[in-house]
């Protein structure tokens, strides 16, 4: 049994153990794939605000212009435009079309980021405003083959025409920026001019520093470069490697503090647990069947065996049981990768490359050593005199180290237990949380084609279909980024105060269709005539500015007076993770709105997505009508907290098993040491109750002692977990009371099916087979 026991144990551990090699393997390598990723950088920005410092990885267009004039140290530079504000456009080659996500980028894209190309030339793809770089998948979709298709013509929202230059790999899964085609940055700076404007903070910029650039002094050289071009004095520039942003991308007062990189720790940490809990498996189950091994020490060391010989063997007998257990975790690994995949969202392909063989034989035999080196040096150490007089070679320590060894193994079990409950309220907190506004059953999608151009009209004419409760437009999604700018002045406000706040450029009817409650005053209507020059604002931003009575006040926004009309009550259209920011809502102009959201009514989605459909592609023909419902959005928000919720009861459960593995183990050897002792015992009278109190009441002290032990260093963990969060659970008392007594309970049936049974056998036979 106790064979079966560590091969269970030890390969379950090393299956977690490997998985999770695979995950973070997968996870650190992020973004690592570009030819020139030890000279790559992104420029960020720390804003000094008045209370705390904002960092930013965009900043202005014309950064990476000047950056390649003026700094000698610079090899190559680009600007990007990744923020999908503007949806996925819309592609067609004749009859074929495809909805596509884009980015826009300066002509040196593919020479600095290592995308495989196709077909076209790094130099020269990007060189002129009407080229279009398009995937192969994009390619397929709309030619049906990646062959002759440079020097086609695309559709562009069917408003504009394309020349394919290039064709690029589809990205891989390992790239943190995502896109389908690449259009010139020129494009987006001809319909847009203001983006190419110093105060504005639209791009990422991208360099490639020469070979032997001092990264410090490079920081000091660009730190006060848009001070010097447009007079902010609060924005500082600095670098970053590339191949950080996907791992190291929280900031706190303008200092690095984290990120996904967390979670690698975090798992890692996890995986050398649940490792460790297999190898105290082993290192128990050993010892404590050392009485079945006596004699052939003895023996063996009567007739000449050293010290050294016997550690040697009992070490390769336990490196030997590792590497038994390690094509048990291949074939587990193998079974379960699909399913690790689904969970993770990830795309890892288990392969024999050298890296991972090197990596699980070390891990291995690492594991082996482990396992073994206590059990070898302890069989070796026995005095075969002592033991051929069938004396007991047992000893207090030996006892204490089994006893601790229990004790932290239910500890780490005691922590991933409570670990679990506290991510699940969270997730489940976040989930629920009334956010201020109504998200369910609102969708919203892009506005384009001919609807750009007659807006309000579509949206009288999509309220008369059944089913839609309300309609309105925005230029930005409510969830995700806004515009902000510092560039408020009102009555009484310091001077040297530094504040952003956030503007959401909406149409009539939007803070209706999303049930955004009013605090005070009014919301846009048509009946109190043109509302352009007046302006909403959220709780936070009129406490901020200090405004009593605000209804009728008048700021400046932008060189313009806008008077406030209203005050809404605080929502969250950021995520949990940030406080509410100050906020204005500002009438746009029809043609300024880019997305429209409508609500529908519960319980009619799918006839009336039908029918909004179809009103779609008769009203906007040659565009595909794609949306998304903003409560899918919303939860997109913390996917990762969710995969990592889901991850964390897998390997707690795993982590519960093994221990418990364990002490069953040592329940049973216990049990058969004490055969004769239950026998005499019973034969005097004593119950089948004080029989399973005998077996079991040192082992449950051990798991009370554990449990105690684990509360206040769980306490300590997850409080550190929250506290990423601006809106949280309380660490309620039951979270820990009712996870330690689950362990506790765990134990007592893993314990107690083992002792009832031998309290219930017949003393005739414990006396016969002694």
């Amino acid at each position: 049994m106790s064979f079966f026991i560590n091969l269970i144990g030890l390969s379950t551990g090393l299956a977690c153990a490997l998985l999770i090699y695979l995950w973070v393997y997968d996870e650190l390598n992020v973004d690592k794939f570009h030819e020139k990723d030890r000279q790559l950088f992104m420029v960020m920005q720390n804003i000094e605000m008045t209370k705390e410092i904002v960092t930013l990885d965009v900043g202005p267009n014309p950064l990476a212009e000047t950056l390649i004039e003026e700094m000698p140290e610079v090899e190559t530079v680009v600007s990007v435009f990744e923020v999908p504000i503007f949806g996925k456009p819309n592609l067609s080659f004749k009859d074929n079309k495809v909805k596509a996500s884009c980015i826009y980028a300066g002509k040196d894209f593919f020479n600095i980021f290592s995308y495989s190309l196709i077909k076209g030339e790094p130099n020269e793809i990007l060189t002129d405003i009407n080229f279009i770089v398009i995937s192969d998948e994009v390619a397929m979709n709309l030619f049906g083959t990646t062959q002759n298709v440079a020097g086609q013509v695309i559709e562009f929202q069917n408003e504009s025409q394309f020349i394919v230059s290039g064709i690029f790999e589809r990205v891989p899964s390992n790239s943190s920026l995502q896109f389908d085609f690449v259009l010139s940055n020129d494009v987006l700076k001809r319909k847009y001019p203001s983006m190419d404007r110093w105060e504005n903070n639209s791009h990422n910029t991208y360099v490639v520093l020469k070979e032997g650039s001092n990264i410090a002094q490079f920081d000091d050289k660009i730190a006060s470069l848009i001070e010097r071009k447009c007079g902010e004095s609060n924005r500082k520039l600095f670098l970053k490697p590339y191949s950080d942003r996907y791992l190291y991308g929280t900031y706190e007062d303008g200092i690095l503090v984290g990120g996904r990189i967390e979670y690698a720790r975090m798992f890692s940490a996890i995986a050398i647990f649940i490792l460790v809990m297999g190898c105290i498996n082993f290192i128990n189950l050993s010892t404590a069947k050392a009485s079945e091994r006596t004699k052939e020490i003895a023996v063996k060391k009567v007739f000449g065996a050293s010290r050294r010989s016997l550690t040697f063997q009992y070490l390769a007998e336990s490196i030997l049981m590792a590497f038994f257990s390690l094509l048990t975790a291949i074939f587990l690994i193998v079974l379960f990768l699909p399913w690790f995949n689904d969970i993770t969202g990830k795309h890892i392909i288990f392969n024999f490359n050298s890296l991972h063989i090197l990596f699980f034989l070390g891990v291995t035999l690492i594991t082996g050593f482990i396992a073994g080196s206590y059990p070898a040096i302890y069989f070796s150490a026995f005095n075969p005199a002592i033991i051929l007089k069938r004396k007991s070679q047992g000893s207090k320590g030996e006892l204490w180290t089994r006893k601790g060894l229990v004790i932290f193994q239910f500890v780490l079990s005691s922590i991933l237990i409570v670990s679990v409950l506290v991510i699940y309220k969270q997730i489940e907190f976040i989930q629920n949380k009334k956010l201020g506004f109504d998200k369910d059953n609102v969708m919203y999608f892009d506005m384009e084609g001919r609807i750009s151009e007659t807006g309000d009209v579509f949206l009288s004419e999509i309220k008369n279909i059944p089913g839609i409760v309300n309609a309105s437009s925005t230029m930005f999604n409510i969830i995700g980024k806004h515009n902000i700018t510092g560039d408020v002045r009102w009555g009484g406000r310091n001077p040297d105060d530094k504040i952003d706040f956030h503007m959401q450029f909406i149409n009539y009817d939007f803070i209706e269709t999303l049930g955004i409650k009013m605090k005070e005053g009014r919301a846009f209507s048509r009946d109190f005539g043109a509302d352009y020059s007046k302006i909403i604002c959220n709780e936070t931003a009129i406490d901020i500015m200090g405004l009593k009575d605000p209804i009728g006040k008048v700021i400046n926004l932008g060189g313009e007076e806008r008077q406030i009309i209203g005050v809404t009550c605080d929502f969250h259209y950021e995520s949990l993770h940030q406080s509410v920011n100050p906020l204005i809502f500002i009438l746009a102009q029809p043609s300024q709105n880019l997305k429209i959201m409508a609500k529908i009514k519960s319980g009619t989605e799918r006839e009336t997505i039908d029918k909004l459909k179809k009103f779609y592609e008769n009203y906007n023909p040659g565009f595909v009508f794609e949306y998304t419902f903003l409560d899918d959005e919303n939860q997109a928000r913390y996917v990762s907290e969710r995969r990592i919720g889901i991850l964390s009861r897998y390997f707690a459960g795993i982590a519960i098993i093994i221990s418990c593995l364990g002490l069953f183990g040592l329940v049973t050897f216990s049990a058969e040491r004490r055969t004769k002792e239950i026998g005499i015992r019973k034969v005097l009278g004593s119950s089948a109750l004080r029989i399973v109190y005998l077996l079991s009441g040192d082992f449950t002290i051990l798991v009370i002692v554990s449990i105690f032990i684990a509360l206040p260093l769980s306490y300590l963990i997850t409080k550190n977990w929250l506290n990423e969060f601006a809106y949280r659970v309380p660490l309620e008392w039951w979270y820990f009371i009712g996870s330690g007594f689950f362990a506790l309970l765990t134990a007592w049936i893993t314990v107690g099916t083992l002792a009832i049974k031998r309290a219930n056998i017949n003393p005739a036979k414990c006396l016969r087979e002694e």
